[in-house]
């Protein structure tokens, strides 16, 4: 588990953090013509200690936490203030943690293969509940990220939808790194147009609500292109420390 002596000064500035970022997440909603009420803001807790994610739950009103490994969030799920709390995994998740991990969250955002798609509905099944999942694009098609490559993403629509006892409530992303903001928005909206695409299709066991993209450095770029949930983890809680 990550520990650390308690800061004051660094709840402040939690605090301080979580007001800015919704008053930013207002203004984008506002300037696409939507709700602020219809964008849900996650808090990222990769390497953050517990003590700080409570804070941020108990005094901020952050009610979705995301966590990239299974490893770390079983560490910490003793002692976080989950009541009420929504839980999601975002990293990339092997088939073989799949186990562990499906009877504790909410929701998988990271599928990104039919392989740990069928996992997840064999473990998913055990359990006797219906999963959630993001299906996880690999928008700009980089070797070095996991997700379904766009090309053969409606490839596997249909065979996932025939997989029982998970529901498909949407889709995620993370595009590469841009310099060029109009290059970072040609991503968000080909991801946009790929939510719309499969929400007119109506595949058995599809739901699609959720279009998770825009972190930290992106997310008001992200939401003015259609994004109704942004991950933001350092800009909430400060740079990650890596033990």
């Amino acid at each position: 588990m990550t520990t650390s002596s308690f800061d004051e000064k660094r709840c402040e500035s939690i605090s301080e953090n979580i007001k800015l970022i919704r008053e930013k997440i207002e203004a984008s909603a506002i300037k696409s013509g939507r709700n602020y009420e219809d964008i849900k803001l996650m808090a990222v807790t990769k390497t953050v200690p517990v003590e700080y994610i409570n804070y941020s739950i108990d005094n901020c009103g952050i009610d979705l936490i995301g966590e990239n490994k299974v490893q770390e969030f079983l560490s910490k799920k003793d002692e976080l203030h989950l009541d009420g709390v929504e839980k999601h995994l975002i990293g990339h998740l092997q088939t073989n943690k799949v186990k562990k991990i499906v009877p504790l969250v909410d929701m998988i955002q990271s599928v990104d293969s039919l392989h740990l798609a069928e996992e997840i509905s064999k473990q998913a099944q055990n359990n006797g509940i219906n999963m959630k999942i993001l299906l996880e694009v690999n928008i700009g098609s980089e070797e070095s990220k996991t997700g379904f490559d766009k090309s053969k993403f409606f490839e596997v629509m249909s065979q996932i939808s025939e997989l029982p006892m998970i529901t498909v409530n949407g889709i995620m992303t993370i595009p590469p790194i841009c310099d060029d903001e109009n290059e970072l928005r040609k991503y968000f909206t080909t991801m946009s147009q790929y939510f719309y695409d499969i929400k007119e299709k109506n595949y058995k066991n599809f739901n699609m609500e959720i279009l998770s993209m825009g972190m930290s450095g992106d997310y008001t770029q992200a939401i003015e292109c259609g994004a109704n949930l942004v991950r933001i983890g350092s800009l909430i809680y400060g740079a990650r420390i890596y033990k």
